[in-house]
This record gives C-alpha cells, structure tokens and sequence, in this order.
C-alpha cells in the first residue's frame, strides 16, 4: 500500500514536470547613463533594434535612434525632465507603431496616438508601424480620379487628383490652413478619410481648427494628429509618420479614398534639425539639412493610388510650406515642390487685395492637370485660364486706362469679372456642378455691361434661383459630368431673367 502511494506521488510529479510552462519572460534591460534634451543615452541593450520602441519607467516610451558600438540613443516620446541618470531601460521588440482604424475617426490623439480630446481612451487592437515601404511602381496607376477641393479657382486651373501630392505654400496668414481645412470639409459626402496633421502650432489654433470641422458636420470622418508648439521636437518629428500609418491602414485594409494634410513641413523639418543638433550628427548626407530631402521624400511617397490588385485606394497629401516674404528658393521649400506633384502659391499681396484665396493661379501648377478634372470643368476651364492670363498681362496698364483703345478696356474689364467670381468666403467650398455655372458665367461674356460690384450679386443669385427653379438642370451636371449645349441654352435663360430681376439687362 506505502508502495502504491509512493508511485502515484512519482507518477503525479513526473506529469506535472512533463506538462510545466513556466509563465516567465526574460527581458533585456538597460540604464540610463546620459540625458539631455529628450536624448537619453541607454548602455545594456545589445539587441535593440533601429526604429525600436523601448520603456523606461512611469509607462514612458521612447525611439531608438542611433545604434553605437556600445551603447545606444533614442528619443523619448514625453516630457525631457521623465527619464534620469540611472533609470532601467527595456527592450520591447517592437517596431514604433500606433494605434489606427475606424475607432481614431472623430478623436483628436496625439504623435503615438494616444487621446487628447477629452473623450476617454481609444478602444482598438489595431496597429501599424510609423514607418513602411512605399508602393512599387508596379503597385500604382495612374492618377484620374478628381479631388475636388470646393473653390473654384483650385478645381478649374490647378486641379487635384486621388493619390496625388500637392503642395501649398506661401508666407504665414495668407490663408494656407482654411485652403487645406475648407477641402476636408468638402469631402463630406465624397466617401473620404481625413487626417489633419498639425505640427509646432498653438493649441488654440488647432481647438480652433476642430471646432471648425465640428460645426460643418466633417469631424466624423476625419482623425486630427496634433504635436503642437509645446511638445517635445521628438513629438513633431514623429506626427506626420504617424498620420501616414492612420491613413495607410484606410487605404489598404479598409480600400478607402485618404486625404491627408501636414500643417506644415517647415516646422517638421525644424523639429527634426533640433534633434540632429542634440545627437551631435557630423555635417553630411545625414545631417541637416542633407537629410531633409531623405526625411520628407520618404514621407510623401506613401502618397499614391494603387493598382487595382491591391484595391484602387488612395492617400491624397496636402503638405503646407511656409516661406519667407515669398521666397521659395530656400532649402526646405525647393525639398518639397522637387518631390511633390505640383505647387499651389499664395501671395500676401493677393490676400491683402482682397482676392481670396489669395492663389497666383499664374505661377501655381498641377502635374497631373486635367486628368483630374471632370469633363465639364475640362472644357470650360481652358478659356479661363486663357483669359486670366490676358489679364494678369495687361493688369499694370490699369492706371492708365484713360488712354487705353475700347478693345483693351474690355479685356481688361473681362478679367476684373474673372477675379471676383473666382473669390471665395472660408468654409464655403462649392460642390462641382455650382463650380461649372460660376465658370460659365465668368468666361460668357454676358456681364460685360455690369459694374464691377454687381458681379458677386448676380452670381449669388443665379446659384440661387437654380437651387429654386431648375435643380435638375445641377443634378444633370452632377450625374454626367458634361456640360451640354441644351444645358448652355437652359443656363443663358436663367442668366437672362436674373438679369432683367435685378434690372441689369443690356439695352436694346
């Protein structure tokens, strides 16, 4: 019997040896020897990876950021004064990555994606790397698709496609910001993501900039990275990467349309200058400013449309320079018009004029052109941008126009009516087919007997009694796309009798 109990106890241990897993995880650890600025200096983590997320104590993160032959640099993703001399450091082996999906849409999070608005925690399991490779040429189609931004001067001369890069630049306050804020609202029924991506501005500005788009009904589909001025360099550096995982996730897993906006590169590129300085990089190829090249270019060609194998989705970029009394010849300015596809300049002296959007429409440019135009406005946007330009021409002789012949006066007369239809108000972008009647009406030649000042008046109210009187003349332009000549007839009518409403009809 003793026997039997002393088996059964063996045979009990040997299962219990047999099936033992011990719950116990080995983790590298490091110390701290050095920190300055938000740079922290790690010794004990042979095994660190570039680009790996290691923990330091109190839940803090950080990035590393150069592998030395014994010892490693990140850079800490919080407040400098969180990480001292001496604290332990730990590997996590895992690539920088933040949380993305359809839980981010609404939400104001911060450069790793943690919630900043108030509204609790982000409940998703889902996450992307910062940074990944950008799609083959293979992988990508051409892009043909239009995204229409709402003002007309934009969609009619300097068009914008789905997958596209198209910069805005221009000195500070002329109106870069409400260009960029004004197409996200635009897209409100356009089936399309948003991320708006501010980096180094003030939390009023952005408060400002979320109440914005939650008074217009576009919060819902749109995600808001903010690092602003206040945050460490690393944050900033780190926001618009971050902005790019969110948008990839829509494009690729979820094959959604993405429009992505960075408020602004200039001060991204000045954040990452101030952490070169800080890691003591030797002047080259990897130092600012030779690497600003490197650091945006690897960031905006994740922008693209794919192939049709891999959905057919899209990033769309808005990255937004700011120059300096218009100069564009500077480093930072030449990086981004070389790499994106093409460049919307706006101009303090068109601002302070009172043209808004304050858009050279002479010196901007669209790569893709109107491959990204719907037919309508392909056809009628030609004599447009022919007629802006004879103005723009003979814009100087103005003083002058006493002594000018009847056909110049015209001319120019013609582009004064060019210039105020093509101003907008903020936060009131147009939806394409109202686009194609204010194109009509501008390039018609039936306002040539108006005053100036009567222009906007008559386009207001034509635009209005169509929404009155004739919706399905609009509807017929939406749906097909084309501008026929039984919709030019019907439109010279609606010209016509708004006209004689307001008792501005040409004398016989």
């Amino acid at each position: 019997m003793q026997q039997q109990v002393v088996d059964d106890i063996s045979s009990l241990i040997r299962r219990r040896i047999e099936t033992f897993s011990p719950d116990i995880q080995a983790n590298e650890l490091g110390e701290v020897i050095e920190t300055t600025d938000g740079i922290v200096r790690v010794v004990g983590l042979q095994n660190a990876m570039l680009g790996e997320m290691i923990e330091f104590p109190n839940g803090l993160y950080g990035i590393v950021f150069n592998l030395e032959a014994d010892q490693l640099v990140a850079i800490i993703l919080g407040k400098k004064t969180d990480v001292g001399i001496g604290d332990w450091a730990k590997c996590t082996r895992r690539i920088m990555e933040v949380p993305v999906g359809n839980a981010l849409l609404g939400r104001v999070v911060d450069a790793i994606g943690r919630p900043i608005d108030g509204l609790g925690p982000i409940e998703t399991d889902q996450y992307r790397p910062v940074e990944t490779k950008v799609p083959g040429v293979l992988d990508r189609t051409p892009v043909e698709q239009p995204l229409q931004t709402g003002y007309k001067v934009v969609d009619a001369l300097i068009p914008i496609g789905r997958g596209q890069r198209e910069l805005i630049i221009g000195d500070r306050q002329t109106g870069k910001t409400t260009l960029a804020i004004d197409t996200i609202i635009n897209q409100r029924d356009a089936n399309m993501i948003c991320i708006y991506v501010a980096v180094g501005k003030k939390s009023a500005s952005v408060v400002e900039v979320v109440e914005t788009l939650r008074r217009h009904n576009a919060l819902s589909y749109t995600i808001v990275v903010d690092a602003s001025a206040d945050d460490p360099a690393a944050m900033q550096w780190l926001a618009p990467f971050s902005g790019t995982a969110m948008a990839e996730e829509f494009m690729y897993a979820h094959q959604k349309d993405v429009l992505i906006v960075y408020d602004d590169l200039t001060k991204h590129a000045n954040a990452y200058r101030q952490l070169s300085l800080l890691l003591r990089r030797p002047p080259g190829r990897e130092a600012f400013p030779g690497d600003i090249f490197y650091l945006h270019s690897r960031l905006l060609e994740r922008s693209s449309r794919l192939s049709a194998e891999l959905g057919g989705a899209s990033i769309t970029a808005l990255p937004i320079i700011e120059t300096q009394k218009g100069d564009v010849s500077t480093y930072v300015p030449t990086n981004v018009i070389s790499i994106t596809d093409g460049q919307i300049f706006l101009q303090s002296d068109l601002f302070y004029s009172g043209f808004r959007p304050a858009i050279n429409a002479g010196i901007s440019v669209s790569r893709v052109g109107g491959k990204a135009q719907i037919e309508a406005v392909r056809k009628l946007s030609g004599k447009l941008r022919l007629e802006l330009a004879r103005f723009r021409e003979k814009e100087s002789f103005t003083a002058f126009a006493s002594e000018l012949d009847a056909e110049t006066q015209l001319q120019l007369k013609r582009g004064l009516i060019l210039v105020e239809i093509l101003k907008q108000d903020k936060n009131a972008p147009l939806p394409v087919e109202a686009q194609v009647i204010s194109i009509f009406l501008a390039t018609s030649n039936l306002l040539d007997h108006v005053d100036i000042a009567s222009v906007k008046t008559i386009e207001n109210a034509l635009l209005d009694r169509l929404r009155a009187h004739d919706v399905a003349l609009l509807q017929t332009i939406q749906s097909t796309q084309k501008f026929t000549p039984d919709s030019e007839a019907k439109l010279r009518e609606h010209i016509a009798q708004v006209l004689a409403d307001l008792s501005l009809s040409p004398k016989a």
